[in-house]
């Protein structure tokens, strides 16, 4: 019986937690759209960013509070993460860019074309200097240049989720070229997590079966700038490294 009663406060408090998600995204996009029509409307880019990892952060700090998903990151023993950085991570939940986006400094990201033109979501990307992520030098270029201003920049690698029941997707080597194009160093950060929560193909209801969600980020290693470095040596570099440390977290 005090299983079941757990069990049925922390499914509410999942519920509960993904409105307010929703409510708050649907405020902040409805403000940013109001910006999109104000005159030099990038002079306020970095207040967004800043208002977008604020509001990552008090969403994480509720989903703590309450139980429903508890975050443990593992390597950064007083470390602070740099700007100026590419990070790459693997992908298994839609919920792992918010964990990752409320720590990392000044940080944008790259968004798909046909979100970044969806009024409940696009307006915020926009104002927040986010990549649109067409395909091609474009892209690169103008990664390259947030990164190179001194911008963190967020990216997954495998181009959308994991398939749940695989370690990992395939990896491509964009991040790589936009290291190089912006001199930078590439940051890796290895996301192990209970399956089902934000999981690809999965749509938010039902509730889980496991509940408390629980999400495991690793700040690994990194790659400094390196003239002439093969991108695909690179992308297979930290493929390998990624599995290797599924494999140690126990992940199949």
């Amino acid at each position: 019986m005090k299983q079941r009663l757990v069990r049925s406060r922390t499914v509410g408090l999942y519920f509960l937690s993904w409105a307010v998600f929703g409510a708050v995204g649907l405020l902040l996009n409805v403000a940013c759209s109001i910006l999109l029509l104000l005159p030099k409307r990038d002079r306020h880019e970095a207040w967004v960013r800043s208002t977008i990892r604020g509001l990552f952060r008090a969403w994480n700090a509720w989903l703590h509070l309450t139980g429903v998903v508890t975050v443990t990151w593992k390597g950064l023993d007083g470390e602070v993460l740099q700007p100026g950085t590419v990070y790459i991570a693997n992908h298994p939940s839609i919920v792992d860019a918010t964990l990752i986006l409320a720590r990392l400094p000044d940080a944008v990201c790259i968004f798909k074309p046909a979100l970044m033109q969806n009024p409940a979501i696009g307006p915020a990307a926009i104002m927040a200097g986010y990549v649109r992520g067409d395909t091609g030098l474009d892209l690169i270029k103008a990664a390259a240049s947030k990164v190179a201003s001194g911008q963190s920049l967020l990216v997954f690698p495998e181009g959308t989720r994991t398939t749940p029941g695989t370690q990992l997707g395939r990896m491509k080597s964009g991040f790589a070229l936009i290291a190089d194009r912006a001199r930078a160093p590439v940051r890796l950060l290895v996301i192990s997590s209970t399956p089902e929560i934000g999981a690809k193909g999965r749509s938010w209801w039902p509730a889980p079966a496991v509940l408390p969600g629980r999400f495991s980020i690793c700040v690994d290693r990194a790659w400094p700038y390196e003239p002439g470095r093969s991108a695909a040596e690179l992308t297979h570099e930290v493929e390998q490294r990624i599995l290797e440390v599924l494999s140690r977290e126990g992940v199949p």
